[in-house]
């Protein structure tokens, strides 16, 4: 039974933290709205349904036969023990859980860099109050959440290859597209900031060469970052400072 992905078409956003995990994991999925028969409308053809018992707020959101499962952290937490893409104790399935929320809230702060004050009106109506939440953002929050998931990293008591547990979990993966994203967004504070994240420079390289991560960041269906997305880059919110 194929996983089906339900997400805005021709941006990464949140929806690829859980592509990355299908894709490393070879899993039989379809991304609905890149499928030229359903498109977007198959979104709110869910969304807006008078009749499903568990509609979702908003994408992504993902459905397994009857299933339909809203949300990143839920969806990886769903997604992780049949991919393999999850510690095998279930205690640390929570550990992996309460990471992968934390990336969650990170994003959010990320998105929150460029729409500031109104989700509803357009960034250009919102720049200089953009400006003062990046500056603040790169000051204060790169180096808090960057600095919290490193230390994470190195006191893995099975080895700082992982964030939890000695083998490959979805939160590896989400914290590669965190660093991707946040390398497009900001790449003069990254630039700067980096080599204080050597573990998670580590990790990030050594997601980008497994086999099927690298088949898929070379193809297609990898979507580039653009300024619609979650990280987008405006020169003018980038800053060294």
């Amino acid at each position: 039974m194929a996983y089906e992905l339900y997400y805005w078409d021709g941006i990464q956003g949140r929806g690829e933290f859980v592509r990355l995990a299908l894709e490393e994991a070879g899993a039989d999925y379809v991304d609905i709205t890149r499928d030229p028969r359903r498109g977007t409308g198959a979104i709110f053809e869910i969304l807006e349904s008078e009749s499903e018992a568990h509609i979702p707020f908003a994408p992504p959101f993902l459905k397994h036969g009857d299933l339909i499962i809203p949300h990143v952290a839920n969806i990886l937490f769903y997604l992780g023990p049949r991919l393999g893409l999850a510690p095998g104790v279930e205690g640390l399935r929570h550990v992996a859980n309460g990471l992968q929320l934390t990336v969650t809230d990170f994003v959010a702060e990320v998105h929150d860099t460029h729409h500031p004050i109104d989700m509803g009106r357009y960034y250009e109506e919102q720049k200089q109050e953009a400006k003062a939440r990046s500056a603040a953002f790169i000051a204060q929050r790169i180096p808090k959440y960057l600095g919290y998931f490193e230390r994470v990293l190195r006191q893995n008591p099975d080895g700082s290859g992982h964030m939890v547990g000695g083998a490959l979990t979805y939160v590896d993966l989400s914290l590669f597209q965190v660093i991707e994203g946040l390398t497009y967004a900001f790449p003069k504070a990254m630039a700067k900031r980096k080599a204080d994240y050597p573990a998670l420079l580590t990790l990030h390289a050594a997601v980008a060469k497994r086999p099927n991560i690298a088949r898929y960041l070379a193809s297609p269906r990898r979507l580039a970052f653009n300024e619609e997305g979650i990280f987008r880059h405006y020169p003018e919110l980038d800053s060294t400072e």
